[in-house]
């Protein structure tokens, strides 16, 4: 039987995001440890759809049903059905996406809580989801043995709004892959501008789903004041589809942004560091986020970033970018302005990017998580 059990269900589904960090732990994991026994649950799959294992000690753990039909059985109905009647016995299960299943008495119970922020910034979260996390997170964090938090300031929200002692969790910091690196290759730079429709204008790039925690239309907004002022600046804005979209658009029209503004949906990730190579600057004034990789991936390409001074943010910066309150507009704006127009900031920035950027690896990451395996099972 699998010793340790991973729920690689977001990894299976997800492009960015939560997948892209289950996909990279757990692909650094399988070079850390090659003997343990490790199964890959995944909700909504048969066995013929799944990519090759990452190791010779990986097991897929597949199940037809989906993860809305999970979610009814184990969240809404509360049923008891154990997760291990679809993963075999396991002796430790981590659910990597806040929610915790039924498991059988005896398993070991980890649970990664990447961010609160429909608590945090409710407004910014589609009515169901946050509905259905306040009902099933609360109850899932004081279920699991143990509980992984993507940065410190996640940890604080756990131990503030949920009341949970200190030593129940652990913070377990996000890499950057080792292909994100700067693209100088004008060659490359040109098909990838071309491949996602960019034009020749220089732009600044915002990578993240489109719905409102990722603050786009005060960033639409601090375009709109760079333009007004002279500047020949767009944004290109990479992530898919989300939700409460409406006003993102409705911003870009009245503010006569249409133009300058270019959303290219999910990119490939192979084809990230072009994308970040070829901007001007990279801006992300998120409202709250869990751990925010984007930053790092852009500093290890080389190019300097504009982000928040909240939630997990300034952690993940550090002193390699311009930190900004992501409510001011005018303060954004003077940020990209800062960053556009003075070389040595930049030059400086994109120095001290590249140092922050190495601080953090997934084999770090593997290497503290099977640390925390290992302490579970004693």
């Amino acid at each position: 039987m699998p010793t340790i059990t991973l729920d690689y269900t977001p990894a299976y589904e997800q492009g960015g995001g939560i997948g892209r960090y289950v996909r990279e732990l757990t692909a650094a994991l399988s070079q850390f440890d090659q003997v343990t026994d490790y199964g890959l649950f995944v909700s909504g799959a048969s066995p013929a759809q799944l990519p090759p294992l990452p190791g010779k000690n990986f097991a897929w753990k597949p199940t037809r049903l989906n993860p809305t039909w999970l979610a009814r059985i184990w969240q809404r109905a509360r049923l008891p059905v154990p997760v291990e009647v679809f993963t075999g016995r396991t002796q430790l299960y981590h659910a990597t996406d806040f929610v915790l299943p039924p498991t059988l008495p005896g398993t070991k119970t980890l649970l990664t809580v990447h961010d609160l922020s429909f608590i945090r910034v409710p407004e910014a979260a589609s009515p169901g989801l946050r509905a259905y996390l306040e009902m099933v997170v609360p109850r899932s964090t004081r279920r699991t043995d143990h509980i992984l938090a993507d940065s410190e300031a996640t940890r604080q929200d756990l131990i503030e709004l949920y009341n949970l002692p200190p030593e129940k969790i652990t913070v377990l910091l996000s890499g950057v892959d080792a292909c994100f690196q700067p693209v100088v290759d004008s060659g490359v730079l040109m098909t990838t501008r071309s491949h996602y429709n960019i034009g020749e204008c220089p732009y600044i790039l915002s990578v993240g789903t489109v719905q409102p925690r990722k603050n786009y239309t005060r960033l639409v907004q601090a375009l709109a004041n760079l333009r007004q002022t002279g500047l020949d600046v767009g944004l290109v804005i990479v992530g898919g589809r989300g939700w409460l979209e409406d006003t993102i658009y409705k911003t870009i029209q009245e503010t006569g942004m249409d133009e300058f503004v270019r959303f290219t949906g999910f990119a490939e990730e192979n084809d990230l560091p072009a994308l970040y190579s070829g901007a001007v600057c990279c801006a992300l004034p998120s409202l709250y986020e869990g751990f925010g990789i984007p930053v790092l991936e852009a500093m290890a390409c080389g190019t300097p970033v504009v982000t928040s001074n909240i939630s997990s943010l300034p952690e993940v910066a550090g002193d390699a970018g311009l930190l900004v309150n992501p409510y001011d507009v005018e303060e954004l704006t003077e940020a990209l302005r800062r960053l556009i127009e003075d070389s040595a900031l930049r030059n400086d920035l994109i120095q001290r990017g590249f140092a922050q950027a190495k601080r953090f690896t997934w084999a770090e990451s593997a290497r503290h998580l099977h640390d925390i395996y290992q302490g579970m099972l004693g």
